[in-house]
């Protein structure tokens, strides 16, 4: 059974992630994740795209950590190589897409939200943020770069070095989402927007989308490929298997900086 779908309705595609309790995902959920992409770009009378999750107060909690522990550093390299891939087709494409979040969107969870074009959210008491620091890596997926995209280096590196979660008025305060509507109004006023979007003139859209990602951040392609190489050089660090035997044991990791 695949951990996300992709539909489309009049137009307007959803690609939908239901992976209980949190969707946090290994290189299966990824392919589905990819597959969902692929299926929305091939279609050619889906407009615009919405991403959305289908578990209650998740948005996506990120990577399993217990699965990435388990693998051999040379594994996770490929895993994070592929999903860096999955993610720029999203980039790439002159579709919008758009992030409905409801919930927790955390380390690989808020990258998926941070490739799609706009991040529209509820109102609650879930947080955003990238705490991979915590577990002796860094953001993996584009964070380390579409953050500070959206957010600028100081605030960026202030969230990812010191493990800060947002709500989401301070998320939208700071720039990593553009609006807030209640739980209640969030999908219709989603659906709202996309629905003005694809009546719109979409080859003018597309292209203006371009011109803004391939204008505007020239350097992130390089900047991407930087993450990749030092994430895999993280993970075969000490203090990444520091971090991830900490997080299955529930304790305090004890960082020697090597």
């Amino acid at each position: 059974m695949s951990r996300v779908s992709y539909v489309n309705e009049s137009g307007i595609g959803t690609i939908e992630m239901n992976s209980p309790p949190a969707n946090v995902y290994a290189i299966d959920f990824m392919r589905d994740l990819d597959a969902a992409i692929e299926a929305a770009e091939k279609d050619k009378e889906c407009r615009v795209v919405i991403v959305r999750s289908a578990v209650k107060g998740f948005f996506c909690g990120g990577a399993d950590i217990k699965q990435f522990s388990a693998n051999t550093p040379r594994q996770n390299r490929e895993m994070i190589t592929f999903a860096h891939e999955t993610l720029a087709k999203m980039s790439r494409s002159e579709k919008i897409y758009i992030a409905e979040i409801a919930g927790h969107a955390l380390g690989g969870g808020l990258e998926i939200a941070m490739a799609c074009d706009f991040r529209y959210a509820a109102a609650g008491k879930y947080r955003f943020g990238l705490p991979e620091v915590s577990l002796g890596i860094q953001p993996g997926n584009g964070g380390t770069q579409r953050l500070t995209a959206l957010i600028g280096a100081a605030r960026a590196l202030e969230l990812m070095t010191l493990d800060l979660r947002f709500t989401p008025d301070e998320a939208l305060a700071v720039g990593l989402i553009n609006r807030i509507f209640s739980e209640d109004e969030l999908h219709q006023k989603t659906l709202e927007i996309a629905t003005t979007l694809r009546d719109s003139a979409t080859l003018a859209v597309g292209k203006i989308k371009r011109s803004v990602y391939d204008g505007f951040y020239p350097a992130m392609a390089a900047g991407l490929a930087l993450e990749r190489q030092n994430i895999g050089n993280l993970f075969e660090s000490a203090d990444a298997k520091e971090g991830f035997q900490a997080f299955g044991e529930r304790r305090k990791p004890k960082f020697a900086g090597k």
